[in-house]
C-alpha cells in the first residue's frame, strides 16, 4: 500500500509540473505579466482538484490545506518564466521541440495520476458507491484545470477540439467503474491510470482525434461557404 501511494504521489508530482507548464507556457505566448503566468500555471495543476473538492463539498478545498502541490507548480512557473525570459530561443526549433515531447509524456503520466486521485477522493469521502460520480470527478481532477486556463486564457477549452486527451481520462474512469467490483479497489486504480497513460501516448503519436460533424473543413471555408450561399 505503502509503495502504491508512493508511485502515486511521484506520478502526481510530475502531473504538477507538466500541467502548471502548459499553463504557464499560455500565458507566455500571449504576453501576460508575471502574475498572469503564475495565475494560469497554479490554476492548470490545481484547478481541477478544487473543482472536484466544490461539487462533493470538501470545504476549504485540499490545495489550500495541504498546498504542496500549489508550492509545486508555483516553482515550476517561475522557473519556466526565468527560463524564457533569459532564453527566448527556448521558445523555437530543438529546444521547443525536445520540452514538447518531454512535457507530453509528463503530462500523459499526470492526467492518469489524477483521474485516478479523483477516483480515489470519491471513494475515501464516501462516495464509491456512486460510480458515475466517481468517474466524473476523476475525469474532472484530470481536465478541469485545463479548462480553467483555456477559459481565462479566452480560448476554446483544448480538451474539446484536440487530440484524444478528455476521452482517455473518461476511458480510464470506466475502466476502474467496470473492475472495481471485480478486483481490488488499488488494483483497479492502478489499470486505470495506466490505461489513461497509454491512450493518451498513443493518440499523440498516431493523432488520434475524434470525428466532427464538418470533418476537416477550416473555419474560413465554413465563413466562405455561408457567405456563398447568401
Amino acid at each position: 500500500m505503502e509503495l502504491h501511494w508512493s508511485i502515486l504521489f511521484a506520478m502526481e508530482t510530475i502531473g504538477t509540473i507538466a500541467f502548471a507548464s502548459s499553463g504557464a507556457m499560455v500565458a507566455i505566448e500571449k504576453n501576460l505579466d508575471l502574475l498572469g503566468v503564475i495565475v494560469l500555471g497554479v490554476t492548470t495543476a490545481v484547478g481541477g482538484g478544487m473543482l472536484r473538492d466544490i461539487i462533493i463539498g470538501n470545504i476549504p478545498p485540499n490545495l489550500f490545506v495541504n498546498p504542496v502541490y500549489v508550492f509545486m507548480a508555483l516553482a515550476t512557473v517561475i522557473i519556466l518564466f526565468l527560463i524564457i525570459r533569459f532564453h527566448r530561443h527556448f521558445l523555437f526549433g530543438r529546444s521547443r521541440i525536445t520540452y514538447e515531447k518531454i512535457m507530453n509524456i509528463f503530462d500523459a503520466v499526470g492526467l492518469g495520476a489524477f483521474t485516478v486521485v479523483g477516483i480515489d477522493t470519491a471513494v475515501s469521502s464516501g462516495y464509491g458507491e456512486y460510480h458515475f460520480l466517481a468517474a466524473f470527478l476523476g475525469v474532472m481532477t484530470g481536465v478541469g484545470g485545463g479548462i480553467l486556463r483555456d477559459i481565462m486564457a479566452d480560448q476554446t477549452p483544448y480538451i474539446l477540439k484536440k487530440h484524444v486527451y478528455a476521452s482517455a481520462s473518461i476511458a480510464g474512469a470506466m475502466a476502474y467503474i467496470l473492475l472495481a467490483g471485480q478486483i481490488s479497489s488499488d488494483s483497479a486504480m492502478i489499470i486505470c491510470s495506466v490505461l489513461v497513460v497509454a491512450i493518451r501516448l498513443l493518440a499523440t503519436k498516431y493523432r488520434w482525434n475524434l470525428p466532427t460533424a464538418l470533418g476537416n473543413i477550416e473555419k474560413g471555408d465554413i465563413v466562405k461557404d455561408h457567405e456563398s450561399s447568401l
